[in-house]
């Protein structure tokens, strides 16, 4: 699936060859050339995965990836740094700022698409293509399709987002905001009743099947999928 990339690179020629690429691949990209013009841009609204070069003017990829990680918005953010620098205590120093992976240039454009698949499968697998099943109930995000034991099940696109975010995290606890947040956006404001309306909807859909059961209402902190009722 399409995710949105922050480039932050301060060589032009560098920084136009990944966007083509991303983009290329689907993706949608964001560009910034330091650390603060970066700031900016996650402030406005939150990337789903950030390229970071290490060496930046201004603040370093380093102390602005560590800066990410102190943020609670940004905490979970997945980042990859791109670098020159191959040596073994820097690719540590990288990992140990937050980055998810460390990527040493130069690399081919394949290797860094595939480095980006494999970070979003580990820690946004929500924006994936890969299906998921619990309990008979299986989601296709690339034909955008949901199956209850094999029968069709129609679903509008902001309960197929809820849906798909819930399996793709099953037996996790997320707050409303969280939810919010990933099927909308952060920058996105929605009223909490209108996300109730969803989740009703989402039960409804699941209801003829038994499936409504598999999402639980945790009280005082949110809702989860369950990954092992029987339905």
């Amino acid at each position: 699936m399409p995710a949105n990339i922050l480039v932050v690179e301060d060589e032009p020629a560098i920084q136009e060859l990944l966007a083509l690429n991303l983009e290329h691949a689907g993706h949608h990209v964001l560009r910034a050339r330091d650390a603060e013009e970066a700031a900016r841009l996650v402030r406005h609204a939150l990337p789903d995965l950030i390229l970071l070069d290490w060496m930046l003017p201004g603040q370093s990829g380093v102390s602005f990836a560590r800066a990410l990680r102190q943020d609670e918005r940004t905490r979970n953010t997945p980042i990859i740094m791109l670098t020159a620098r191959g040596q073994e205590p820097d690719k540590v120093a990288g990992l140990e700022a937050g980055a998810d992976d460390y990527v040493v240039k130069p690399f081919s454009p394949r290797e860094l698409l595939a480095r980006i698949k494999a970070v979003l499968r580990r820690r946004a697998p929500q924006l994936t293509d890969e299906p998921v099943e619990i309990s008979g109930l299986r989601l296709d995000p690339a034909t955008h399709r949901v199956s209850a034991r094999g029968a069709p099940l129609e679903l509008g696109p902001t309960e197929f987002r809820l849906l798909h975010f819930l399996m793709a995290h099953p037996e996790r606890v997320h707050s409303r905001s969280q939810l919010l947040d990933q099927v909308w956006g952060d920058h996105v404001f929605v009223e909490e009743r209108t996300f109730d309306v969803h989740i009703r909807r989402l039960r409804k859909a699941l209801e003829p099947s038994g499936h409504d059961r598999l999402i639980e209402t945790v009280r005082g902190s949110g809702y989860r999928l369950a990954a092992t009722v029987a339905v």
